[in-house]
């Protein structure tokens, strides 16, 4: 088993802490099926593959990858993270460097950019894309423009936190406009890895992706489970790639 990235530096006032579902993401994209997925999708001959994390919080499961991608890529990576959240962008920064450094791992790590999911990113420019989403149903989304005008701190910390798990209807209105984006921005070769929970109908989401137009025939498979319930919680992660 890899070894998880160090977060002990980060305060997670504002910031998502790592749990199952950042687990579940580490325990995925180490496993024998997905690394032998990844090697051969993305072989040492080619350009070195751009590994972008949508949402990185911590920066846990990018870290991660960028320690180990020798084990999990056969080879060195470039990785990026985007966040909404500042906070997320500058913990990110230190979580990536210190693993780097304690793994003398020599992937590189471009930066963190505060931005809104993919919208920085070159159309057909990302080789791998990680999201683990705000999935949790709830009535409505925080706005970051509500955000800046709210005066009391710890309303506006809480507010800044509740970006990272308040998902509005059915949990999906930020992940469905990450969907939309995935055809844009993956290269011929990229992979989307992106987290679901059960009240997200990840069955209907699959084939819906299935089902897609152009730019090649879209695959979605369900290539990791959380194997427990927590309520109503039980995740599962979603590969979606094209032929």
């Amino acid at each position: 088993m890899l070894p998880t990235p160090s977060t002990s530096h980060v305060s997670f006032d504002t910031i998502y802490e790592p749990a199952e579902d950042s687990f579940l993401l580490l325990d995925t994209l180490s496993s024998h099926n997905e690394t032998c997925f990844l090697t051969s999708r993305l072989p040492y001959n080619t350009p070195t593959p751009l590994v972008a994390e949508i949402g990185t919080g911590s920066g846990v499961v990018l870290a991660f990858l960028a320690a180990h991608a020798r084990s999990i890529f056969s080879r060195e990576i470039l990785t990026l993270g985007i966040d909404v959240n500042t906070n997320a962008c500058h913990a990110t920064a230190q979580t990536v460097s210190v693993a780097l450094r304690e793994h003398e791992s020599k992937s590189l790590y471009l930066g963190s950019i505060c931005a809104d999911l993919c919208t920085v990113l070159l159309p057909g420019s990302v080789d791998v894309l990680i999201f683990n989403p705000p999935y949790v149903p709830t009535e409505t989304l925080p706005t970051l423009p509500h955000l800046q005008e709210i005066e009391d701190s710890y309303e506006r910390d809480s507010q800044l936190l509740s970006l990272s798990y308040a998902g509005g209807v059915d949990g999906m209105v930020t992940t469905n406009r990450l969907l939309e984006q995935i055809p844009t921005v993956l290269s011929e070769k990229g992979v989307a890895y992106v987290l679901f929970c059960r009240q997200n109908r990840p069955e209907e989401v699959k084939e819906e992706i299935r089902q897609q137009q152009g730019m090649g025939k879209w695959n979605a498979e369900t290539v990791g489970r959380s194997g427990k319930v927590a309520g109503w919680e039980k995740l599962e992660i979603v590969r979606i790639w094209r032929d």
